[in-house]
């Protein structure tokens, strides 16, 4: 369900709201992707947010190009009744943090520092920062405190991978 409906995508994980997800046909023309998508519940109004990239993953969207999507996805909502009342729609790229949905997102991200936040406790914990030191298409393996753990990919609920910014060092006087 995941991005393009030209045929099977790389994505066995339900990464995508199942009500948001019929819409990716409005994604795929603009040559992105639905790489996540998230229906939550404000105060007063619903939130949608969408998260497109390019097929290489590079991370290289314009601007123009997601508001395009969200004019075009904005529209599909409306017309399809999918959210009660009032929402907020934010369609974006994976930024700098990126969001990993996708198998390919998990493949680029192997040696990075990473989050990921399992659907359920594995070995007593959810929660899993560390470096992502291997995936193989069905397992994350994360290295965390010096230990690796295995987090099915099918049970992981989010997870982002962080850039390495380079703190800058003060010159010695």
């Amino acid at each position: 369900m995941c991005g393009r409906t030209d045929g099977p995508r790389r994505c066995s994980r339900s990464c995508v709201d199942a009500r948001i997800a019929p819409l990716s046909r409005h994604i795929f023309p603009h040559g992105l992707e639905l790489v996540d998508a998230a229906l939550g519940r404000g105060p007063t109004r619903s939130l949608v947010r969408v998260v497109v990239d390019t097929p290489q993953g590079d991370g290289r969207v314009k601007v123009d190009e997601c508001a395009a999507v969200s004019r075009e996805l904005g529209h599909g909502l409306d017309v399809s009744d999918l959210i009660d009342g009032a929402y907020t729609l934010e369609v974006t790229s994976p930024g700098v943090d990126r969001t990993l949905g996708r198998e390919i997102d998990f493949e680029r991200a192997v040696g990075r520092r990473v989050a990921v936040e399992a659907r359920e406790p594995i070995d007593g914990r959810r929660r899993f920062k560390g470096e992502l030191v291997a995936f193989d298409g069905v397992t994350a393996t994360v290295r965390c405190e010096g230990q690796d753990l295995a987090v099915p990919f099918a049970a992981i609920e989010r997870a982002k991978a962080f850039h390495p910014f380079d703190t800058p060092q003060k010159p010695k006087r």
